[in-house]
Parts: structure tokens; C-alpha cells; sequence
């Protein structure tokens, strides 16, 4: 998607050879008008599947979900990283480790609000090794629950989260692939 790489060249901060920083408009700062094009790109892109829920994982990803749930005119739901008093029955849960944080959490879908009628498009804001799409992928076959797909914002293409998945034919629609970057002049390079 030309206007999110555009944006990322203009705003991107190259920190690494491995972090692309993005807050000022993606997932600390949110531009809505950019995640608006973002939900219509992926709406035409599984126009041909039954998506009937948008699954995300805290914290990144709800305002992106969110958006992308009201174009697909359905609920959005995130998987919570810790238990709280206000999840009451039961629920699924898995183990993610997070390449920003680096550190393992919990996370958890009350069973309410995923199950084997739902046909989901899952979304994030980044993808690196795919260890969040993972957690979130064994939710959704924990609850019986159809993915129809995988929309991320930024996929690190020189990381293997994106690659495994599709090998595993998982439909993966990355918007902005970036196959490199050189933390010296700033360049990052995208897949076309």
C-alpha cells in the first residue's frame, strides 16, 4: 500500500537494522484517516470472505481493529495480556513473547466472544517473528473459530513471522512489507 509505505519513509525512525519506530501515527499517536484507507485496503482485499469478527491482541492493534471492524461492519474483540476481575466464565488462553517487550505474556479471549461460527480476519499493527499471529492463530483453534485471514500493517519481511505462516497457507495481506533498513541513512527498503 503506497500511502503507508509513503508514511513510513516520511515518519519512520530507523532505530536498528531490526526496529522501525512508528508512534507518531501508528501505534502510540494514531492517524484515523490512515487506518480508515488501511480497513478499506484489507476490505477489498477479503472481499470474497465471510468475516464476521476482527481479532487483534493488546495493545497495538485495537485501534487498528477497531477501524477495520466498523469498515467490515462487525465486532472487534483483542486478546487481553493479563486476567482481569471484569472476565467472568471461561476462557482461552496461550503464551506470547513479545519481540518489542521481550518478554512472555498470557493471553487470554473470554469463550463469549469466539467460537466455531465465527469466520475471522485477524489484525496487528507489526509482524515480526509471528509469535503474537501464533497465540492468536491457537485461540482461534482452541474456539473452533474459521480464520479467513491475516491483515498487518508493517510485516518485517527479513523476519520470519510472515513467510512461516503463509508456507503454512495462512492468508497473510501485509500492507507495507520493509525488507531492510539502514539505521545510518535512514533507508528502508519494501517488497514490492
Amino acid at each position: 500500500m503506497r500511502l503507508l509505505e509513503e508514511r513510513i519513509r516520511r515518519d519512520g525512525v530507523v532505530k536498528s537494522d531490526q526496529v522501525l519506530k512508528v508512534d507518531s501515527f501508528l501505534n502510540h499517536q494514531m492517524d484515523i484517516g490512515l487506518f480508515r484507507a488501511m480497513a478499506r485496503q484489507w476490505r477489498q482485499d477479503f472481499a470474497d470472505a465471510p468475516i464476521n469478527k476482527v481479532l487483534t491482541i493488546e495493545a497495538s492493534g485495537i485501534g487498528i481493529a477497531a477501524v477495520v471492524a466498523e469498515e467490515f461492519g462487525v465486532p472487534a474483540v483483542f486478546a487481553k495480556k493479563s486476567e482481569s476481575i471484569n472476565i467472568d466464565g471461561t476462557y482461552y488462553a496461550t503464551s506470547v513473547r513479545s519481540f518489542t517487550h521481550q518478554r512472555v505474556y498470557s493471553v487470554i479471549v473470554s469463550t463469549r466472544f469466539l467460537g466455531p461460527d465465527d469466520h475471522v480476519l485477524v489484525i496487528d499493527d507489526f509482524m515480526a517473528n509471528g509469535c503474537a499471529m501464533d497465540g492468536l492463530l491457537q485461540i482461534c483453534d482452541a474456539a473452533g473459530a474459521t480464520v479467513e485471514g491475516v491483515g498487518i500493517a508493517i510485516e518485517k519481511g527479513f523476519q520470519p513471522g510472515g513467510d512461516r505462516l503463509r508456507q503454512r497457507g495462512i492468508r497473510v495481506d501485509s500492507l507495507a512489507i520493509v525488507e531492510s533498513m539502514d539505521p545510518q541513512t535512514g533507508d528502508i527498503t519494501f517488497r514490492d
